[in-house]
């Protein structure tokens, strides 16, 4: 049990100091340059599938247009996207639970189901800011092309750094802030002349509404995003599509009362959900819970920022599918802005940009590779092992400087 900030045994009542936010995420730092190989190609994949999805999602909402509108109930698309999640994290469990050894905690025992059920409850906040997301990126087509709505889904980069900042305690170098800056130069130049201008909706300038539901669509899904990487790690051990199964089951009932509200607005012939859908349709609800199950594992196994600056890749290939398949234009805003988010995505990775630990002048090669384990020891609550052979006088001095 943890009292005052410490991990107590419960048996022993030998307490050793809590695990922090800060000394979680800096563990995560350092064990991101010691990856193996295979976990470097499972990265590569994770990043080169999130790219094509994340760049066809908008194209296929375009395509689902019909003289400038959606002929379809974008909850109900959002609500079957999430029903196909959870079928698909249904269908896995039952595969993995036939592969499961003797002695192993059953998969689809109701008990576990239960518990689990209980330990991940957390995961219903990301969900209600999902399903609020999700109807938002239909109704942003609405007021910019897909190449723009790209661009604007790249603010939140630095919307989810502040807030790994302010929650998670993460330490970024003031190279990784420049470039942040230079993001947000990148997609300021892609917005010049994105909408038509004097254009008016509901009796109020386009740019107006635009930008309040620009504004909505970066902060959601931004805080949605690092509270779901939050509660995905928080309860490791749950087998992830375990984990999905809860995720998408409260999106899907949140969307699913969405549904229920646009029925009380509009009449009850607006509750039949498969009203208005098309061929185009279909490929975006699957290319929907492709992105939506890969970003799990992203959250899960990854980290946010990564997933983010990924999908900023995904930007070329959208403006480039628009051009091909929509006969959109690649203007010179576009082209300046994509060469500045290619060059600030570059220089966030740098090795030069990696925040340099802490440490006190003077301390040995032995001191340093102790310094720099230690905060795995943290994450862990694991006692000191060289404590056992009695204090030293570079055990009394401080990790940190005072």
């Amino acid at each position: 049990m943890q009292r005052n900030g410490a991990l107590e045994c419960s048996v022993c009542h030998s307490k050793v100091v809590a695990p922090s936010p800060r000394s979680i995420s800096r563990a995560y730092d350092k064990h991101k340059s010691k990856i193996s190989s295979k976990q470097r190609v499972l990265t590569f994949l994770l990043v080169s599938g999130d790219c094509v999805l994340v760049g066809l999602q908008p194209i296929l909402v375009f395509m689902c247009k019909v003289d400038g509108k959606f002929k379809f109930s974008p909850m109900s698309v959002n609500f079957l996207t999430e029903v196909a999640k959870v079928f698909f994290a249904i269908i896995m469990l039952i595969i993995q639970s036939r592969k499961q050894k003797v002695g192993e905690k059953p998969l689809l025992s109701l008990s576990t189901f239960v518990q689990e059920a209980r330990n991940n409850v957390l995961l219903a906040i990301p969900a209600l800011l999902y399903a609020i997301n999700n109807y938002l990126k239909f109704t942003m087509q609405l007021y910019f092309n897909p190449s723009t709505v790209k661009m604007l889904s790249n603010l939140k980069v630095l919307v989810i750094a502040v807030l790994l900042k302010l929650i998670m305690r993460r330490k970024f170098s003031i190279i990784q802030w420049e470039a942040l800056a230079l993001l947000l130069i990148g997609i300021s130049v892609n917005q010049l002349r994105s909408m038509p201008e004097g254009a008016k909706t509901f009796g109020l300038p386009v740019t107006a509404i635009a930008y309040i539901y620009t504004l909505i669509f970066v902060t959601v899904p931004s805080f949605a995003s690092v509270y779901n990487e939050y509660a995905l790690k928080s309860q490791f051990d749950t087998n992830i599509y375990l984990q999905n199964v809860f995720l998408y089951g409260y999106g899907a009932f949140f969307n699913f009362l969405g549904i229920l509200g646009t029925v009380i607005l509009e009449g009850p012939e607006s509750f039949d959900i498969l009203r208005g859908h098309s061929r185009a349709t279909i490929f975006l609800i699957c290319n929907n819970a492709a992105q939506g199950i890969l970003s799990s594992f992203f959250f899960k196994y990854a980290d946010t920022i990564l997933k983010k600056y990924s999908s900023t890749v995904a930007t070329i290939f959208t403006g480039l599918a628009s051009a091909a398949f929509l006969g959109h234009t690649l203007t010179i805003n576009f082209l300046l802005g994509i060469s500045i988010v290619f060059i600030s995505m570059h220089q966030f990775f740098s090795p030069l940009a990696k925040v340099k630990d802490d440490k006190p002048a003077g301390t040995s090669e032995l001191e340093k590779h102790r310094l720099s384990d230690s905060s795995f020891v943290n994450m862990t609550a694991g006692a000191d092992d060289a404590s056992l052979l009695g204090p030293t006088d570079d055990d009394r001095k401080p990790l940190l400087p005072t």
